[in-house]
């Protein structure tokens, strides 16, 4: 049985290496949340945006005309249905910063790994990644005053919230596509962006692990955040209803895959450290949800 894991774990670089990162994270956890709390989660997020952006073809963007109306659709699920989901999965976790971070997830865009399962399941990858940038957008300008109505009593400050974001994911994503409208990127420069992405995924892990304080408490996280990743699947697959299968397969994943760095990035910005302390978790489960689905819709082609 060991084996046949190790085999189906060795497919998907990516998730090997998030699992290896957690256990660093839990591991070595005073060094690893001394960086998280000077900047550390920041750092890295711009970097990963970054390197992701710049592997956007600016073909692909350009053939979501067709597709216009679902793109909206999945848009405006992801600031309505979504943070609702995600609000009352909060409210299994005791009121503190475990529940102010599971509430973030919903506000989050869609995962910027969901561009490369899409791909994986043969599905419409131009429309993964106009979901990523439309999400990561609408995120930046709306985040901060949701999560401030959402938040209650909390001492949540929008404008700070608007102008982090604004700073470690617009700025970074802007330019890595101007970049890339410019210039044509060699295959082993495309490559060089993929690894920067998976190590930059992997770091980021390996710091919010860091933040993990393992208790019964947990229990009640993994709970909320399986109800968000069933409510957040079953919303992409009635998304997809009536599309091409490539459209629908885009659809599913972007859906499903909510981005856990910038949901991380986000609740540092807006409670502290201690809240991302659940995206570590939250990440390595739609990691594994997102290649399992691969994997499987791949099979049926």
């Amino acid at each position: 049985m060991l084996a046949a894991a190790w085999r189906v774990l060795a497919r998907f670089p990516e998730l090997l290496a998030v699992l290896a990162a957690a256990v660093l994270g839990l591991s070595l956890q005073p060094p690893l949340a001394w960086a998280a709390e000077h900047q550390g989660i920041d750092i890295l997020l711009a970097v990963l945006v970054f390197a992701t952006a710049i592997t956007i073809e600016p073909a692909a963007l350009r053939r979501l005309t067709s597709e216009w109306p679902r793109l909206l659709a999945a848009l405006a699920a992801g600031i309505t249905v979504l943070p609702a989901l995600a609000w009352v999965a909060s409210r299994i976790v005791a009121a503190g910063s475990l529940r102010e971070g599971i509430m973030t997830i919903g506000l989050a865009p869609c995962e910027i790994a969901s561009v490369a399962t899409t791909a994986m399941a043969a599905g419409e990858a131009a429309m993964s990644a106009g979901i990523l940038i439309g999400s990561t957008l609408v995120t930046v300008v709306v985040a901060g005053p949701v999560l401030a109505m959402e938040a209650g009593s909390a001492p949540v400050r929008p404008a700070r919230i608007v102008a982090s974001l604004a700073l470690i994911v617009a700025l970074p994503l802007a330019a890595g596509i101007a970049l890339r409208t410019r210039r044509t990127l060699s295959a082993s420069a495309e490559r060089g962006a993929a690894a920067t992405a998976v190590v930059a995924v992997a770091a980021l892990v390996a710091l919010i692990a860091a933040e993990v304080h393992v208790s019964v408490r947990y229990l009640g996280v993994a709970l909320a955040l399986a109800l968000f990743l069933a409510g957040s699947a079953l919303t992409g697959w009635l998304l997809g209803l009536r599309a091409v299968r490539p459209a629908a397969t885009a659809v599913l994943l972007t859906t499903s895959m909510r981005d856990f760095a910038i949901a991380a990035g986000l609740a540092a910005a807006a409670f502290g450290t201690a809240a991302a302390a659940p995206l570590g978790l939250y990440g390595i489960l739609v990691l594994v949800w997102g290649t399992a689905v691969a994997g499987f819709l791949r099979q049926r082609r």
